[in-house]
Order: C-alpha cells, then sequence, then structure tokens
C-alpha cells in the first residue's frame, strides 16, 4: 500500500519543491497539501468519518493564515486521540529559529522533528527512508 505524504504549508513554491522532491526520491506515495491547518483538519476529520487513513508523514509549517501550526497541532492531537488510527508523524518545517518553537513542538507527542527552512533533499530523503518510504 503507498504511503501518504501531506504538505501543510501557506507557500506555493515551498509545496511545489518538496513535492518535486519528495517525486524524485520515491514513486511509492500519493502526495496532497493545504495551505492552511483548517483546511487541513477538515479534510482529515472527513478521511477519519469515512474510515480512511490519515496521512503517515506530515510536514507543517508553523506560520500560516487563518489556522498555524501550533493550534493544528493541538486539533491533530485531539483527533488523533479519539480515534484508533495508523500512526501519523509530523515533521515541523518552519523558517523559525526560535528556541521557544523548538521547545513547543516538543510538548507534541506526534512530533517527530523539527527542521529550519528551507530543508535539503539529503534530509527529505532521510525522513522517507526513516519512515520506510522508499523505492
Amino acid at each position: 500500500m503507498k504511503k501518504a505524504i501531506c504538505i501543510i504549508d501557506d507557500d506555493p513554491i515551498y509545496q511545489f519543491l518538496m513535492k518535486k522532491i519528495i517525486n524524485s526520491s520515491t514513486q511509492e506515495t500519493s502526495l496532497y497539501s493545504f495551505c492552511n491547518g483548517f483546511d487541513a483538519i477538515e479534510n482529515f476529520k472527513i478521511q477519519l468519518e469515512n474510515n480512511l487513513k490519515l496521512p503517515d508523514i506530515i510536514l507543517l509549517d508553523i506560520e500560516m493564515p487563518v489556522m498555524n501550526g501550533w493550534d493544528f497541532m493541538r486539533e491533530m492531537e485531539s483527533l488523533l486521540k479519539n480515534k484508533k488510527i495508523g500512526e501519523t508523524k509530523i515533521y515541523v518545517v518552519s523558517s523559525s529559529i526560535s528556541y521557544e518553537d523548538i521547545q513547543t513542538s516538543n510538548l507534541f507527542e506526534n512530533v517527530a522533528g523539527y527542521y529550519s527552512k528551507p530543508i535539503t533533499k539529503i534530509t527529505l530523503q532521510s525522513i522517507i527512508e526513516d519512515n520506510e518510504i522508499i523505492n
């Protein structure tokens, strides 16, 4: 079964670049994206209502309109605790190098890592390999 990667970021250029890198690293994924946390949460609620699996990996920005990354994480953790679903690993990928943001990411059980933008192809390949999404 194909693994799913979701990019949640309001920068369309960043989304485009990440999709190119992911597609060049593996063909074993389904890939989709959202421009803010609210749209992602609403989509995930629909997926859960229809007994569909949430993404295996989420690449999450912090600073976004409508719903930022931290608000998304609070909603997401609530969804993950209320459903018996597969494991979703979330990687915060942000332009922020703030110590407070890094510490805040550690408060969320499902955050598997914090990376500063721009994320490199090597780092992204490492995330893909760590999650057994390889060709």
